[in-house]
């Protein structure tokens, strides 16, 4: 049975249907998840589940405004900081690069749709689609961006938590118990005190510090607890994570203004009047 959060998406639709839906204004959404540890109490999907179902979401908050369809979500990844732990599956980095490439530009010669945002639930796929999305630019000639829910709604509603929220925290296990509280399994994590306060430090040095890169692992004990990077997810509650998912909502209507703009006068224009340099 088709359901409101679900009517909006691509795939369902005949190959006639398409044409007859899809136009120049037109936005498709790719949710862009991963094959990864998240700690013992959620699972290796986390992040498709959080960009599939947000893509539905902003699908149908927008509806009536914009036109939305959401394609199949690409549930592989770039993982390698999680890839010592069981089930993490990740991709070479040539690979990913190539294939949403490849991905967005059949999409967009398929159909009249005129643009393409990435969703992504991963934040280890950043780098990599800021060099896609102006290679899709200045290449293909492509308007795209990427949306990012986790840090959109982490950015609007300060979390009580005793950590940095990375990854497997309280932030993306409020999203699960608001998206798909069946698959959150808090009843698996330790028993004795968690996280550990002394890991701020660590985290701050070698995953947040924008004046420098390391390679940094999830399975690094001056890290992480059981895989978990940020505040204990056994405060997390399917409230909050309905107001992260709402506040990310609303923090997209923005994003859609620029995109039909730029639809509406050609990438190249627009994307250069919206986008100043930054540091």
């Amino acid at each position: 049975m088709t359901t409101s959060s679900t009517r909006r998406a691509f795939a369902a639709l005949t190959a006639p249907r398409v044409a007859a839906e899809l136009g120049e204004r037109s936005v498709l959404c790719l949710p862009l998840g991963s094959v990864e540890q998240h700690g013992p109490h959620l699972p290796l999907n986390t992040d498709t589940v959080i960009a599939e179902r947000f893509a539905h979401r902003l699908a149908a908050h927008v509806a009536g405004r914009y036109d939305l369809w959401v394609g199949p979500a690409v549930p592989y990844d770039l993982s390698p900081e999680h890839a010592r732990t069981p089930g993490t599956v990740t991709v070479a980095l040539h690979l990913y690069a190539t294939l949403i490439t490849t991905l967005v530009t059949e999409y967009t010669r398929s159909m009249r749709v005129g643009s393409v945002l990435l969703i992504n639930g991963h934040g280890g796929n950043r780098g990599v689609l800021e060099a896609v999305v102006h290679q899709l630019r200045h290449s293909h000639g492509v308007t795209t961006c990427v949306l990012h829910p986790t840090a959109l709604a982490a950015s609007r509603i300060p979390l009580d938590s005793e950590l940095p929220e990375v990854h497997a925290g309280a932030l993306e296990t409020a999203l699960m118990l608001a998206l798909d509280p069946d698959r959150v399994r808090l009843d698996l994590l330790p028993s004795e005190a968690f996280p550990d306060p002394g890991q701020r430090r660590a985290i701050g040095q070698l995953v947040l510090d924008r004046g420098v890169t390391w390679p940094w692992t999830s399975d690094d004990p001056a890290l992480s607890t059981d895989g978990v990077i940020g505040g204990d997810p056994r405060k997390a509650t399917p409230e909050v994570g309905q107001k992260l998912l709402t506040a990310a909502l609303d923090a997209s209507t923005h994003v859609l203004d620029r995109i039909d703009t730029a639809t509406s006068h050609g990438p190249s224009q627009t994307l250069r009047r919206h986008y100043a340099p930054h540091v």
